[in-house]
């Protein structure tokens, strides 16, 4: 029999955020971007304002992480707009998801990222 593992539904990253939409906000990941997860950290591209995988290694804005996505998209061929978490929320840390060049170093600075003004995202 094939066992097949459920990937993470959207928004089970939540643990609490803001009363209405103060949490959340309609976003636009770039391009190029591929497959990512619900829970997936992000970064702004500084040029564009699009988010992309956060990554420190980048030098494109990117390298800042800046929100956690709610849902699971594919923006391998085209620009994907979608919700991400944006401010004052909590955050399920064991779930968040990470682009595979992120090492535990780069995780320590984006929670920090994560946490500061004006973001304020916890990850518990």
């Amino acid at each position: 029999m094939t066992t097949f593992t459920e990937p993470y539904r959207a928004s089970e990253i939540i643990l609490s955020e803001s009363n209405g939409t103060l949490s959340r906000e309609a976003i636009v990941v770039a391009s190029g971007e591929g497959e990512l997860s619900a829970g997936t950290v992000l970064g702004v591209i500084t040029a564009s304002g699009k988010y992309a995988a956060y990554d420190d290694g980048n030098v494109d804005g990117s390298e800042t992480a800046a929100a956690v996505l709610l849902e699971a998209i594919d923006a391998t061929s085209s620009d994907i707009t979608c919700s991400a978490l944006l401010r004052f929320a909590e955050v399920k840390k064991d779930i968040l998801q990470w682009d595979a060049a992120v090492d535990a170093t780069a995780k320590t600075a984006a929670y920090a990222a994560l946490a500061g003004s004006p973001t304020f995202i916890i990850a518990r």
